[in-house]
């Protein structure tokens, strides 16, 4: 028996066929699809701080790292608003891992206490892939100021500054900066005062610190390293838990000042809602970049220690920082409107 097929037979199925092809292209259909392995859609890491900068390194190394498993990752950098610009472009993309970025030390520990109005909620607006590394602080003297004023270690600068309070201060790149709330925890667990000098940027404050302007700064070991070896300045301690592998012979602050850790860190988060089996994906393709004797070698020039931890291990270290620098930025009254 021959089917006869009508208009609306036709039309029926030309809607259908309408219907199917609009389901690839909308947010639910394939283009939408989430990572899975090697995607032909690349992936964009955005790096909320401009090129060329070591947060930029490390993305770029790893991007090139993870084309195997993940496919191409694009880095796009987007600085601006201490990095809340870029960040909020990851906490407001789409949910489906072709969108991931860099949160660092600034943007989700700081910034949210720091900045009157965030357009992003740090606490909420993420998931945690995993930590990428971390770079020691170290607290820094001019090499001269040290020797004229008989300082060769820590606690002959904590003993020297209680006997003459006021006497000494210290420079950072800004109200507000890591610099600065360094600074100032290292003050209040020292049990000293010391004037704080804000300048604009760390270039600035690094080269008042050369030229003696200042005694003391609290800057990233990769900064300051080439002029530590110059004998520059003289380095009286890294500010994390336990000495620096790539600068062992400097002592950990927490030797003398137990519980006083304070890290330069980055890591990598995606927008809130992401599904749980694309975030491990993303968690497991790093986390093997991370553990590449390559990366360990690429990250010690940059002074730096590659992280890696789970991505709710991220979420809770994430979290005990932004209580940390809470009690920290409130205390010291920097404030961006």
């Amino acid at each position: 028996m021959t089917r006869v097929t009508g208009p609306t037979t036709h039309r029926r199925r030309d809607v259908l066929l309408g219907l199917a092809a609009f389901g690839a292209l909308s947010p639910t259909g394939l283009l939408a699809q989430p990572v899975t392995g090697t995607s032909a859609r690349p992936i964009r890491l955005v790096v909320p701080y401009a090129a060329g900068g070591p947060i930029d390194v490390t993305a770029r190394w790893l991007a090139e790292r993870v084309r195997d498993s993940l496919g191409v990752v694009v880095v796009d950098n987007r600085p601006g608003a201490g990095g809340n610009l870029g960040v909020d472009l990851v906490a407001k993309a789409a949910a489906d891992g072709h969108t991931i970025g860099i949160s660092a030390v600034a943007t989700h520990a700081i910034n949210p206490w720091l900045f009157s109005r965030m357009p992003f909620e740090a606490a909420r607006d993420f998931a945690p892939i995993t930590q990428i590394l971390r770079v020691p602080n170290v607290l820094v003297m001019n090499a001269q100021t040290a020797e004229r004023l008989n300082i060769r270690s820590l606690q002959d600068l904590v003993t020297y500054a209680r006997a003459h309070p006021g006497q000494l201060n210290y420079g950072s790149g800004g109200n507000g900066s890591a610099g600065h709330l360094a600074g100032e925890m290292f003050k209040k667990a020292a049990g000293i005062f010391a004037v704080h000098i804000p300048y604009n940027g760390g270039n600035p404050a690094q080269l008042a610190l050369l030229s003696g302007q200042v005694d003391f700064n609290i800057d990233n070991l990769a900064t300051a390293a080439p002029n530590i070896r110059a004998g520059k300045l003289k380095a009286l301690a890294v500010t994390t838990a336990k000495r620096a592998s790539v600068m062992p012979e400097v002592p950990a602050m927490a030797e003398l000042l137990p519980g006083l850790e304070i890290d330069t860190w980055w890591g990598l988060v995606a927008p809130a809602g992401t599904p749980g089996d694309v975030v491990q994906r993303l968690h497991q393709a790093f986390a093997t970049a991370l553990n590449d004797p390559q990366t360990r070698t690429r990250f010690a020039q940059l002074m730096a220690e590659p992280v890696v931890n789970a991505p709710a291990a991220f979420g809770e270290f994430m979290a005990s920082e932004r209580a940390k620098y809470e009690k920290v930025v409130k205390a010291s009254g920097a404030r961006v409107d």
